[in-house]
């Protein structure tokens, strides 16, 4: 892949990459002499050259009776798209709901093994609302998808500022790996003696998702306003029954 081409990926696309390249390899320079060598019309140069001063990658300086074309410090890509990309994430929310309340229908979504659990565990950390819950047994998980795929997915948690409520099965599962946290964003409960946990459940934001034991091995997340409220209303009545981890330790 060639500059252009890069530039073109990097949204600089058309006239406006082969102007800007040119801008960079002359330096200070007038439109003329970028156009020249950039091989587009004056006049059209002239259009790029708005376009380029709207995105901050050049800038024009008057000297005497004649304006000359100073090309930014390339970082300035870099910040447009970090600009961009902020605001794809400010609006994305908004869009999702609309991509999801779209005919009414809930998207499910089945995911089989191992690659298609941990697809599953990584769109928990898509969660908008930063605030997730779950209904789960360690020893399951620790079984399927494993220990260090499970501990990877604690530390892209914390780092993504995403606060857990989670509620664990009994004394038998693994009672002191990972308590409550106020550094780990976590905050355990244990559910009832009496109390199956075998499938581990995730709600976030309009999602349900669940994670099989290991005898089925699947995975299933369903996006769904009514069922993400019904399962949070059960999830709020199991949360009260629990027993409330009456410690904070660091991990």
């Amino acid at each position: 892949m060639n500059l252009i081409e890069m530039l073109q990926a990097a949204g600089i696309d058309g006239n406006k990459a082969d102007f800007y390249l040119a801008s960079l390899e002359l330096g200070e320079a007038t439109v003329a002499s970028i156009a020249q060598k950039a091989g587009i019309g004056r006049t059209n140069a002239y259009e790029v050259l708005d376009r380029l001063l709207a995105d901050g990658l050049v800038a024009t300086v008057q000297k005497g009776a004649r304006s000359y074309v100073i090309p930014q410090d390339p970082i300035a890509l870099l910040r447009r798209i970090e600009t961009q990309r902020q605001l794809v994430q400010e609006v994305l929310p908004r869009l999702r709901s609309i991509h999801n309340s779209a005919g009414g229908k809930p998207k499910v979504r089945y995911f089989s093994g191992i690659e298609g659990i941990k697809t599953v565990l990584n769109e928990t950390l898509e969660c908008q609302s930063k605030e997730l819950r779950a209904v789960m047994s360690n020893s399951e998980l620790f079984q399927m998808p494993g220990f260090e795929v499970i501990r990877g997915i604690v530390a892209l948690r914390v780092r993504a500022g995403i606060n857990l409520r989670i509620i664990r099965s009994g004394p038998g599962d693994t009672r002191d790996l990972w308590r409550s946290s106020t550094r780990d964003r976590r905050e355990l409960r244990f559910a009832p003696a009496d109390f199956e946990v075998g499938i581990t459940t995730y709600l976030y934001d309009d999602t349900v998702a669940f994670i099989s034991s290991r005898a089925e091995h699947y995975a299933l997340s369903i996006q769904s306003a009514e069922f993400f409220a019904f399962e949070c209303s059960l999830f709020e009545v199991l949360w009260s029954a629990s027993t409330p981890d009456r410690f904070d330790k660091p991990a």
